[in-house]
């Protein structure tokens, strides 16, 4: 499938499987001492929703609360350079293993497996829209988080970028179960 991805820039009444949005907080912990909480969060310059938009559907449309998702899945989008660097959770003072972009003045072996997805940990996404601003960028399948619903539809006007067009959050979604539902083998 084409990396560069088609996106809808649209605003949905609901929030739709694959729709990105900017500057979502996350719970990182909880901490309560001596009578005293201590919150600590995290701002994600980029997410994007994991969730089955069936579910999200039925969610919004719910006559009763049998189909009500409390929380919804989420996943952040990294700039591709910080991925290339170990630097993209920097931030949080985490050193990740760089990824080289290039070999001997080419691109790297390993860079272009991230690129064409082949690598089964990280999705790689390229939106060119002169109208969004989103560099080349990964999804790294180890890190996603769930948020509280009513959070993420307090937001959604505010901070919806855009969605990922059908193919191409279905293609995120199989990897990304696909990911999750691997087997682990013994050393």
């Amino acid at each position: 499938m084409n990396r560069i991805c088609k996106v809808n820039k649209k605003l949905n009444e609901r929030i739709v499987q694959g729709d990105i949005y900017k500057d979502v907080e996350v719970i990182e912990s909880v901490l309560y001492k001596d009578n005293e909480i201590t919150l600590s969060k995290i701002i994600f310059p980029k997410m994007v929703v994991l969730n089955q938009d069936c579910d999200l559907n039925w969610d919004f449309e719910r006559n009763n609360d049998d189909k009500i998702l409390n929380s919804l899945l989420v996943a952040p989008i990294y700039n591709l350079e910080h991925i290339y660097q170990g630097e993209h959770l920097s931030e949080l003072n985490l050193r990740m293993s760089p990824i080289p972009s290039t070999s001997k003045g080419k691109e790297s072996t390993q860079s272009k497996i991230l690129k064409e997805n082949k690598n089964d940990r990280y999705h790689y996404i390229e939106i060119q829209d002169d109208k969004i601003q989103i560099v080349p960028s990964v999804i790294d399948f180890k890190h996603f988080y769930t948020i509280n619903r009513d959070y993420l539809y307090s937001i959604k006007d505010t901070n919806f970028i855009c969605r990922l067009n059908e193919l191409y959050r279905e293609d995120l979604s199989r990897r990304f179960t696909n990911f999750l539902s691997r087997i682990a083998l013994p050393d």
